[in-house]
């Protein structure tokens, strides 16, 4: 209760339903999907360009999926998308908010390990971007080897240039700058993660009132869900330093970390085995369970095998996205097939995202390979 970082969460989550309800983001998705109309895949690029300028302010996978599925998701079937295709965009650019700055699940990541929230932030930048930028291109690749996936818009469908400056304009650049500033301001030392959320809800208020859709019913849903989420937290907050005491008490930290030392592991092998119980464990958890439970168990064997903190961080940041992508349990899955109901077949929003799987993973090889994506920005801010 007296930790005033974790104040960001309730202010970052009610920037983000402002923002939602606000009905900023359909603007953007349209005109970003004009602008890059040249380019093959041109819609879904919109989508996970859409999708993680909104997990950047709001961080909530399941906002983001049903947001983009009611929006996005009947654009690209008019424009006679593969519908495996475009479940998949939608999954995988929802999934990008719980890594992206300023991200909700970094603010809960660094109570529970004791780390910066800064450097956190700054750890995620190059990851969350490499991630987002592999998914565009596997996007670009796939629709030019195969363009009946994602048909190029007609000419008749693009409105004059005019048009889409203005659309760029006034959707894209207000909410990018109020996002560069939040995020701004956090990696530059001039305002902590509770002083730029609360500028982020600010300027998501402003942004509402100069769109016109600040209305009381609205502004009544985005704190009612704010308090609904932020509760949901708090208790696992609570459940967890519970489950926490209760298994140092007797003991089991130190069981767990003398038997794994014993193994006689070398890092990388230690790295390797955690991640892959991380993956399992997402199978039928969310990242919310995974972090607060079961990655503190861990975290006291890092000095032992000289790892990174802020490293091992970004591994299982990169990770959890897999959470909400692994069948049987993937929830952007559920999420999205519970807005479309009969439009689509779970089976088939299954097959959308396994390509994304493969990218998260290759990701997590490339980070491991290159330690430097993820150090190199928190050193350099904050030496």
């Amino acid at each position: 209760m007296d930790n005033s970082t974790l104040v960001a969460i309730p202010l970052f989550l009610f920037m983000g339903y402002i923002v939602e309800r606000a009905s900023i983001m359909d603007k953007l998705f349209f005109s970003i999907y004009i602008a890059a109309r040249k380019l093959p895949g041109s819609m879904a690029i919109a989508a996970f360009i859409t999708c993680t300028v909104f997990s950047t302010a709001s961080g909530i996978v399941g906002a983001v999926v049903t947001l983009m599925g009611l929006l996005a998701f009947p654009a690209m079937a008019n424009a006679n998308y593969n519908k495996e295709f475009a479940s998949g965009v939608i999954c995988a650019g929802g999934t990008l908010g719980i890594l992206i700055p300023p991200s909700i699940m970094l603010i809960v990541y660094s109570v529970i390990a004791e780390l910066s929230p800064l450097r956190l932030y700054a750890a995620a930048v190059f990851p969350g971007l490499m991630l987002a930028g592999s998914y565009m291109i596997y996007v670009v690749v796939r629709a030019s080897i195969n363009p009946s996936l994602a048909p190029p818009p007609k000419d008749e469908d693009v409105p004059p240039p005019a048009v889409i400056f203005k659309d760029i304009l006034f959707s894209f650049f207000p909410l990018t700058i109020l996002i560069m500033l939040v995020l701004g301001s956090i990696l530059g030392g001039l305002a902590t993660p509770a002083e730029a959320a609360a500028m982020g809800a600010a300027g998501g208020i402003g942004l509402a009132a100069a769109y016109r859709a600040l209305t009381w019913q609205k502004l009544k849903e985005s704190v009612f869900l704010t308090a609904k989420a932020t509760s949901m937290v708090c208790w696992l907050f609570i459940g967890s330093f519970i489950f926490s005491a209760v298994f140092s008490l007797l003991g089991g930290e130190h069981l767990i970390k003398d038997w794994v030392l014993s193994l006689d592991l070398e890092p990388w092998m230690f790295l390797i085995i955690v991640q892959i119980i991380i993956f399992i464990l997402g199978w039928p958890l969310e990242w919310s369970e995974i972090l607060i439970i079961f990655v503190p168990i861990f975290l006291p064997m890092l000095p032992a095998f000289d790892v990174n903190p802020y490293f091992f961080a970004m591994l299982v940041a990169l990770n959890l996205q897999t959470s909400f992508l692994t069948p049987p349990m993937a929830m952007s899955a559920y999420y999205l097939k519970g807005v479309l109901k009969n439009q689509i077949e779970l089976v088939q929003i299954f097959k959308g995202i396994l390509p994304y799987l493969a990218i998260v993973i290759a990701c997590m090889a490339m980070m491991y390979q290159f330690p430097e994506i993820a150090l190199w920005l928190p050193e350099y801010l904050f030496p």
